[in-house]
């Protein structure tokens, strides 16, 4: 079993930014391939990030890439996502997702583990 937990959400202007933090429990982090999903209200769980433990290994929505820099610490078990010049779609809840197996990484159906979300609010 892996236990995520999702932090560094907020409230933060059009232009601002805010770095997530997803802390694993387990022994394997490293092998796992970990994403960051965001659902807005009203609307399905869409893929933002996924980094790969094996290469090629980070994978953007288009309307995130640029932005959005997913990252990973494996001596602490935690993914990260920094996010840059937030516009007031960014808006969601953002979930931190592990899985060992898979082919697509924008896939969420293919995530074995989820975290609990951490809400962003981007006011313009």
């Amino acid at each position: 079993q892996v236990q995520l937990v999702e932090s560094g959400g907020g409230l933060v202007q059009a232009g601002g930014s805010l770095r997530l933090s997803c802390a694993a429990s387990g022994r394997t982090f490293s092998r796992y391939t970990m994403g960051w999903f965001r659902q807005a209200p009203g609307k399905e769980r869409e893929f933002v990030a996924g980094n790969r433990w094996i290469g090629p290994s980070t994978y953007y929505a288009d309307s995130v890439k640029g932005r959005f820099t997913i990252s990973r610490d494996n001596a602490k078990n935690t993914v990260y996502l920094q996010m840059v010049s937030l516009k007031p779609e960014d808006t969601a809840v953002y979930y931190c997702a592990a899985r060992t197996l898979g082919a697509d990484v924008t896939n969420a159906q293919e995530y074995d583990y989820w975290g609990q979300g951490t809400q962003v609010t981007v006011s313009s």
